[in-house]
């Protein structure tokens, strides 16, 4: 498996040949500076609502036919302007072609700004993706919750994407104690020095780790 990091919470996975692509944020990314017109994607999977996890789904799935994978509202919403779409709800699973996608529960909001409304777009979530090759879980924007020790117990995660950001979602102390119930071999932070309120030392946080802390810069391919 390809893993490319963009930056904030965006993920590409290339699995066999297909390409996963999860929270697309590029055009506003401080991060990267990647055309959107230029990614790949056969689906799209969209961890909640919030516009820096959104902001380039159409674009790309426009341009690429790929099917958006998502909670029930947001996938509907998406439906209803014409794209392809996978609805789907917390706890619940489905085999697509590269592997079993299980959405799992996350701790935050989710909302689309219509005007000067925010409009519920149902619960916010995470993803655990099974595959031939290795199974991965994006946590999505999070608290930490103790289910984590569950996802541990019952999935082998080899690499697990978790928010250190604070502020927003879970900081570096709390991610340290998901990253340990998780049992992942691998732990990538994301959700972090994008804004000012989210300023963090991901190495310092990676060290505390020790082997299993895997920084990966933005715009970087790394294969496992």
């Amino acid at each position: 498996m390809k893993i490319t990091y963009y930056g904030h919470a965006t993920v590409q996975l290339d699995i066999d040949g297909t390409s996963v692509l999860i929270d697309p944020f590029l055009t506003s990314n401080p991060h990267t500076d990647v055309d959107p017109a230029s990614v790949k994607a056969d689906y799209i999977l969209l961890t909640h609502a919030h516009f820096d996890h959104i902001e380039d789904v159409e674009l790309i799935a426009k341009q690429t036919g790929a099917t958006i994978v998502a909670t029930h509202e947001l996938a509907t919403y998406y439906e209803k302007k014409g794209f392809s779409v996978h609805g789907m709800n917390i706890g619940g699973g489905h085999s697509f072609a590269f592997g079993r996608v299980t959405m799992t529960q996350a701790f935050h909001s989710s909302s689309l700004d219509m005007g000067d409304i925010p409009v519920y777009m149902g619960m916010p979530g995470g993803f655990i993706i099974e595959t031939n090759a290795l199974t991965v879980y994006h946590a999505g924007d999070t608290a930490l919750f103790s289910d984590m020790k569950l996802y541990g117990e019952r999935f082998e995660i080899d690499v697990a994407f978790l928010p250190i950001g604070d502020n927003f979602t879970m900081g570096p102390v709390d991610a340290l104690d998901a990253a340990h119930w998780l049992q992942a071999k691998r732990v990538v932070p994301i959700h972090f020095d994008t804004f000012p309120p989210i300023k963090q030392d991901a190495r310092a946080f990676c060290d505390q780790l020790h082997q299993r802390g895997l920084l990966i810069e933005p715009n970087t391919t790394i294969e496992i």
